[in-house]
């Protein structure tokens, strides 16, 4: 994505409020996102990767987020 603005020469679709919120609050949860992960990738720079005791398997964590996508959904009939 690129910093520079739109040309001038091109009208811009303007937002209804809601959907500005929407959009800037998508931001806000991946800006902190990214925030978590630049952490512990710098814990690990600086610290060495973490002992196998202190890690979580992979299967479990699939498992705890299809648990917490499968609650987000509604049922279907």
């Amino acid at each position: 994505m690129s910093d520079q603005p739109a040309p001038s020469d091109t009208a811009r679709q303007q937002l209804d409020p809601a959907a500005a919120d929407a959009v800037r609050a998508y931001a806000a949860r991946t800006r902190a996102d990214a925030d978590r992960l630049a952490g512990v990738l710098e814990d690990i720079a600086a610290n060495g990767l973490p002992s196998v005791e202190e890690c979580t398997p992979w299967e479990e964590l699939r498992e705890q987020h299809l648990a917490r996508l499968a609650r987000q959904r509604p049922a279907v009939a």
